[in-house]
């Protein structure tokens, strides 16, 4: 699978919406899109410039929905084409812990990651991350997707 929009990446993180994580993951409020929403909006508080971190972490839980048990570096491939290489490269180390100590970004995506699980708050809505995916999606058409 590849994902060759915006919009199939929307269609897919609406979708996120009742899925609840498997036990593994934690079982903070919410569902996989609120868990998403969250992750990202605390990274877009911790740092706000870095576009391409705030989307790791919102689509992160695409992996989740369309493998569940099994989403380790898929999630990275699907999105790809679409966001580029430095958010597949983030979800595909995100999905191994011995990386996280030596990479500021990861560390930074996984406390945002476990802080969501338990975060109350309104992180606003899908819609809000619109623009960012697509000037993401944009961005990384312009540089033709080179590693």
């Amino acid at each position: 699978m590849e994902l060759r929009s915006v919009e199939e990446l929307m269609d897919l993180l609406y979708a996120c919406r009742g899925e609840r994580a498997a036990a593994e993951h934690g079982s903070g409020p919410g569902d996989l899109h609120g868990h998403a929403l969250r992750t990202a909006a605390l990274l877009r508080r911790r740092r706000p410039a870095d576009k391409e971190l705030q989307v790791a972490g919102l689509v992160s839980p695409v992996g989740r929905l369309l493998w569940p048990g099994n989403p380790a570096g898929r999630t990275a491939d699907v999105v790809r084409p679409l966001l580029g290489a430095r958010v597949a490269r983030l979800l595909r180390r995100h999905a191994h812990p011995e990386a996280w100590a030596h990479d500021d970004d990861l560390v930074n995506l996984r406390q945002a990651d476990e802080e969501a699980r338990t975060a109350v708050f309104d992180a606003g809505v899908l819609e809000d991350w619109r623009t960012v995916l697509e000037l993401t999606a944009a961005r990384n058409s312009r540089l033709g997707a080179v590693d």
